[in-house]
């Protein structure tokens, strides 16, 4: 991806409070500071109720923040919000469309909603794009689910937004499926859209991101480039089954950061980084084993991904 720096959406101390019958009130965002750079992907990981709705809906204007600011295109939110929303487009999570409008017609209802002129052309370029055009004549009702979601990502691009929401954009559907709107997705950044996700599937942001944010109760636990995240908290695992038990480790094998199961048939190894550091220092531990005559009839050997990042952060974060 080319290199962007340009702050397109700047997000400043946001908090929304949903207010009780009694008590507090409930605190759905805390303090949330973001910004989103022109022409990237952005995945927001986060778990049920973290929080990942609830800011879409304040940046695309279906919550009111309790206070904080949020700018889009230089634009206060607060102070200019129809400038700013007619370049945002959102594809919710929920299927809320007419189930008995056909495609075409709901694509351009959607354009004109944004106050642009009917294009029929440009209707069609976006359900091409999609692969929805064969079925432009067709009843919404009458589309497959991941048809269904295909139109409300085309209902979203109707007015050729700058700045996309996915918000769980795959939840439904089915491998296939998932793994062509990824295409569609990445196609979409290609031609300059920025996009931010939303997804339980961490296997889409690890594939598609640039940067990755992970939010728990409704606080930011974590923004960076996808890549910095994996080097500074990815580790290596190893499990080395030895074929006797061993009751202590000698010092050299000691010094390496493993642990000795208590049967001691099997050398526990978990250390290194993203960056291939740990596959090394297996490699140096199973040759130190060698050189002391220690035998081992196999090793398992795994890499941190990004969902074992997120699960780790937000139990942390929980035990905290």
């Amino acid at each position: 991806m080319a290199e962007v720096s340009e702050i397109i959406l700047k997000i400043e101390g946001l908090n929304k409070v949903y207010s009780a019958a009694k008590g507090p009130g409930v605190k759905a965002l805390d303090g949330v500071d973001l910004d989103i750079r022109k022409g990237e992907i952005f995945a927001l990981l986060g778990p049920n109720g973290a929080g990942k709705t609830t800011l879409i809906g304040a940046v695309c204007g279906l919550v009111r923040p309790t206070d904080g600011t949020i700018t889009a295109f230089g634009h206060d939110l607060a102070r200019s919000w129809r400038s700013a929303r007619a370049r945002i487009g959102l594809v919710p999570q929920e299927l809320s469309t007419d189930m008995f409008e056909t495609v075409e017609r709901a694509v351009s209802y959607s354009r004109g909603l944004f106050g642009h002129p009917p294009d029929k052309a440009r209707i069609g370029e976006i359900l091409k794009s999609l692969s929805l055009y064969e079925k432009r004549s067709s009843q919404i009702r009458e589309l497959s689910g991941g048809m269904k979601r295909r139109v409300l990502i085309a209902k979203a691009l109707a007015h050729e937004p700058e700045l996309l929401f996915l918000d769980e954009p795959t939840a439904g559907v089915d491998v296939e499926l998932r793994k062509e709107m990824w295409e569609q997705i990445g196609a979409l950044r290609d031609r300059g859209t920025t996009i931010i996700l939303t997804t339980h599937y961490i296997e889409e942001a690890e594939l598609m991101a640039d940067r990755v944010g992970i939010i728990r109760g409704g606080r930011i636990l974590m923004v960076d480039d996808k890549e910095a995240i994996m080097q500074r908290l990815g580790t290596t695992e190893a499990v080395i089954q030895l074929t006797s038990p061993l009751k202590a480790l000698p010092e050299t094998i000691a010094a390496f950061p493993v642990a000795l199961s208590e049967d001691g048939m099997e050398l526990c190894y978990r250390g290194g980084d993203g960056s291939g550091s740990g596959s090394e220092e297996v490699a140096a531990l199973t040759k130190a084993l060698i050189a002391f005559g220690i035998d081992y009839r196999g090793i398992d050997v795994h890499d941190s991904s990004l969902e074992d990042i997120f699960v780790d952060l937000v139990n942390e974060e929980e035990a905290a």
